[in-house]
């Protein structure tokens, strides 16, 4: 492969191909609500990519699932429910940009990319949501694309 002094190998085709890489340090599941893991600032992004990484057991976390809530207008699903109880730390989770299309578990041992070209998320937050209460934890990793001038997205 030809590389050049501002062409990396991997970050390179990695930016090229998802955008801009975000991620977001360890957090214990929310109790039974939804947490903020992703701010999105300044305007519209097209999410390409989100990997979520269990560093603790789930356990009894119920379902789970990613929704948009933007500053203004209405909340809306990214993905339907998994049961998630009983994935184990190292495992790793995702959606397919489908909206009524549940989470994407590692029952595979790695979880597929998007099948989507991505999904537009507005101004506001990318909301983790649990329905039962647990003491597990998860990691996660966004790749966006601003589709506005200013937008990017920080971890929450």
């Amino acid at each position: 492969m030809v590389m050049d002094g501002n062409y990396m190998h991997g970050l390179g085709l990695r930016t090229a191909k998802l955008g801009v890489k975000v991620e977001r340090a360890l957090s214990t599941c929310p109790q039974s609500t939804a947490s903020a893991i992703f701010n999105i600032v300044g305007g519209q992004v097209q999410m390409t990519l989100i990997i979520g990484t269990i560093t603790t057991i789930l356990g009894a976390v119920g379902n789970m699932r990613l929704e948009e809530n933007p500053t203004t207008g209405t909340t809306e699903l990214i993905c339907t429910n998994v049961a998630a109880g009983t994935y184990a730390a190292g495992d790793l989770m995702g959606i397919s940009g489908v909206p009524s299309a549940s989470m994407l578990p590692a029952a595979t041992g790695g979880i597929p990319g998007m099948t989507t070209q991505g999904v537009n998320l507005r101004i506001g937050t990318l909301d983790w949501r649990c329905s039962a209460s647990s003491t597990g934890a998860m990691s996660w990793t966004m790749f966006y694309i601003p589709l506005e001038d200013g937008a990017y997205v920080t971890a929450a």
